[in-house]
């Protein structure tokens, strides 16, 4: 437990370090609705943990820990590009009895939204997803096929309202050569916040990662899952974080998929 505090606290100060600006005083309320928000003009790392539970035959536990920096880039005064990368370091339990679990890093996803500088109202913002072979092994994903398509995300955000809601949207499918096999992967995730207004920061949330694998046929395509979140932004020193925690069950999934996940994220915020 201590080495894990030593762990955050140095991540704190080389995060703050690394920006080289002060974070300024802004309402948590704000910053929740920030957090909230896929196309917000903000700097940040969030971490997201999740744990699978009951998966594949011997019903064990996976695990994926997805480091998510967000870096926005003012293009002009209307007009600002939104990247996001995805970085899945993952724990597969064995594929079957006798064989052992495989720890490693998953496919790293990138992705550039152009959005409008205009943050009230409806947001929008559109671009390009690649999915790079990073895969340490074949277990955690493909590490010979590129994959390429399509991403879109639209909400509505508004300071006189304690909800945002909107959708975010993708598309993925293998390009070039390779000896891997095809892949054709679709991404939905819905998402309403509930901010309280009487507990500035605090939140729930409803966020579930919906995916499609078109490769697939009849009851083995869809993943579909429903459940709930609660988070909070809380400060260490002038840095704001935005935790959460939250539970899905897959009411559809494929054979030997996850039943439902335990979701905790952790992000640091750099607002300017």
């Amino acid at each position: 437990m201590t080495s894990c505090r030593r762990l955050l606290a140095a991540c704190l100060a080389c995060g703050t370090i690394a920006l080289g600006r002060p974070v300024l005083a802004v309402d948590n309320t704000e910053l929740a609705k920030a957090a909230q928000n896929p196309l917000a003009s903000m700097i940040s790392l969030p971490f997201q943990n999740n744990t699978n539970y009951h998966v594949g035959p011997k019903r064990d536990t996976q695990n994926v820990l997805n480091i998510q920096p967000v870096y926005p880039v003012s293009l002009n005064t209307d007009w600002n590009l939104i990247t996001r990368t995805i970085v899945p370091l993952i724990s597969q339990p064995g594929s079957g009895f006798g064989t052992d679990r495989t720890n490693g890093l998953g496919n790293v996803q990138f992705s550039a939204f152009l959005s409008p500088a205009v943050s009230e109202g409806w947001v929008w913002g559109v671009g390009p997803i690649i999915q790079a072979p990073t895969a340490t092994s074949d277990r955690l994903g493909t590490n010979s096929r590129w994959g390429l398509g399509p991403t879109a995300v639209a909400l509505r955000l508004s300071k006189t309202s304690p909800f945002v809601y909107g959708a975010l949207v993708n598309n993925v499918q293998s390009v070039g050569g390779g000896s891997g096999p095809d892949f054709n992967q679709m991404l939905i995730q819905p998402f309403v916040n509930y901010n309280f207004p009487q507990h500035p920061g605090r939140y729930l949330s409803f966020s579930p990662v919906i995916t499609a694998n078109w490769k697939a046929h009849g009851d083995e395509r869809w993943t579909v899952p429903i459940g709930l979140g609660i988070g909070q932004i809380f400060r260490i020193g002038q840095l704001p974080i935005n935790a959460q925690v939250g539970a899905y069950k897959n009411i559809e999934r494929p054979t030997g998929a996850s039943d439902w996940t335990l979701r905790l994220q952790v992000q640091l915020m750099f607002p300017k």
